[in-house]
C-alpha cells in the first residue's frame, strides 16, 4: 500500500473507529494522515494487518514498557491527568523520530491480536441458545484465538444495563454491557452452559505467561479504555488458572481436521469476532466452503462477523440444510451489541 493509501487508511480510522471511542487517537490518526515522514514509517508494517493499530500500538508499548518520554504525559494508560495541549502532535513525532528503529521492528513482527474479552458478552447468550435447543455440551473452536481468553466466557460474571449479575456470578471478571436494540431473553442468562472442549487456532499463539507478549496485547489496548485495561488484565489471571489447549497455524486450514476430532455427542460451535476483516476475500470464502462441508456431516454452529457485513451472523448447519440469522450490529470493544433475532427468544 502507497503513502496515499495509508493517509487514508488513518482518515477513516480517525472518524470510523475512534470517533466518541478515544479522542487522543482521533487527533493521532488525523495527523499521521497528512504527514508524510510518519507515514513512510508506516511502510514497514506487515500486509493485511490494521496499520493505525499497528503503529499506535508499537507506541504504546514502547511506553508501558518504560520510555522517559514527554509522550507519556498525554496517556491516561501512564498518567492519573494526562495532557491536553497542542504540543501533543509534535511530541509524539519527536517519540517516534527517537525510536524509529524499535518501531519499524515492531511493525515488522507483530501483529494486531486485541483480546477483547468484552465480547464474550454477546457470545454468552448465544452459547446459552445453543446449549438450550441441542442438549449436549458446547465444543468451542476459535480462530484467530490470540491468547484465547473469549474461549473462557463461561468463567466471567455479566451485567447487562442494570445490577443483575449472570454467568459466573462469583468470578472476578466481570463485563459490562449494553442491548442497544431489542432484548436478550432472561431464560439466556440463567445458567452457563457446559463446555468439554476448548481450541483456539492462531497464526501467532499469545502466551501470556510471557511478559513481553502480555504487555504487547495491553498495549493494543487504547489509552483511555481503562474498564478494557482492567477486563484484560483480570481474564489473563483467570486464563494463567485455567490453561487453554491452543494451536499455531492457520485456522482455515487446520479446520476440518480439528473438527474430526470433536465428538458428535457435544454441540460443535466454530466462532471468531473481528479477525474476518484480516483475511483476503479468497480465505474468507474458503472458510465458508469448509464449515459448509463440515455442516454436510454433522450439526455445526458457525458465529461471525465481518465477511459480508460488520454485522454478527449465526449460521446453524443441521442434518445438510442450513439456517442463517442475524443478530445485529456489535460494538468492536463490546461496549453494545443489538439482539434483534425473535427466532434466539
Amino acid at each position: 500500500m502507497g503513502v496515499d493509501g495509508l493517509s487514508k487508511r488513518f482518515k477513516d480510522f480517525a472518524e470510523t473507529e475512534c470517533e466518541g471511542s478515544s479522542e487522543l487517537y482521533k487527533k493521532l490518526s488525523l495527523y499521521i494522515a497528512k504527514d508524510e515522514e510518519l507515514l513512510e514509517l508506516c511502510m514497514d508494517a506487515q500486509y493485511n494487518q490494521p496499520t493505525p493499530n499497528l503503529l499506535l500500538g508499537a507506541v504504546h508499548f514502547l511506553l508501558l514498557k518504560g520510555s522517559d518520554h514527554e509522550l507519556k504525559e498525554y496517556y491516561p494508560s501512564i498518567v492519573e491527568i494526562p495532557k491536553r495541549d497542542s504540543e501533543l502532535l509534535q511530541v509524539f513525532k519527536e517519540f517516534c523520530r527517537e525510536h524509529h528503529k524499535e518501531i519499524e521492528y515492531l511493525l515488522r513482527h507483530k501483529l494486531v491480536q486485541t483480546n477483547e474479552v468484552r465480547r464474550c458478552a454477546y457470545l454468552f447468550p448465544i452459547f446459552s441458545y445453543i446449549y438450550q435447543q441441542t442438549g449436549k455440551p458446547l465444543s468451542l473452536i476459535e480462530i484467530g484465538t490470540s491468547a484465547g481468553l473469549q474461549l473462557l466466557f463461561d468463567y466471567y460474571a455479566y451485567s447487562y444495563g442494570t445490577a443483575d449479575v449472570y454467568g459466573n456470578v462469583d468470578s472476578s471478571v466481570h463485563l459490562t454491557s449494553e442491548v442497544r436494540e431489542g432484548t436478550v431473553p432472561e431464560h439466556l442468562l440463567t445458567g452457563v452452559p457446559p463446555v468439554r472442549d476448548r481450541i483456539g487456532v492462531d497464526l501467532n499463539i499469545s502466551d501470556l505467561t510471557d511478559e513481553e507478549e502480555r504487555l504487547w496485547l495491553k498495549a493494543l489496548i487504547w489509552p483511555e479504555h481503562k474498564n478494557r485495561i482492567k477486563n484484560f488484565e483480570d481474564a489473563a489471571k483467570e486464563l494463567r488458572k485455567n490453561p487453554l489447549h491452543l494451536k499455531e497455524g492457520d485456522g482455515v486450514t487446520l479446520l476440518s481436521d480439528i473438527a474430526k476430532g470433536i465428538s458428535a455427542e457435544t454441540s460443535l460451535c466454530i466462532f471468531h469476532t473481528h479477525v474476518a476483516n484480516q483475511m483476503p476475500e479468497e480465505v474468507k470464502g474458503e472458510l465458508l466452503q469448509q464449515v459448509e462441508e463440515i455442516g454436510e456431516k454433522r450439526d455445526v454452529f458457525h458465529i461471525y462477523n465481518n465477511i459480508d457485513d460488520r454485522q454478527l451472523h449465526i449460521d446453524f448447519f443441521s442434518n445438510g440444510k442450513i439456517h442463517k440469522e442475524t443478530l445485529g450490529e456489535t460494538d468492536g470493544h463490546g461496549r453494545w451489541f443489538d439482539w434483534k433475532v425473535k427466532r434466539y427468544d
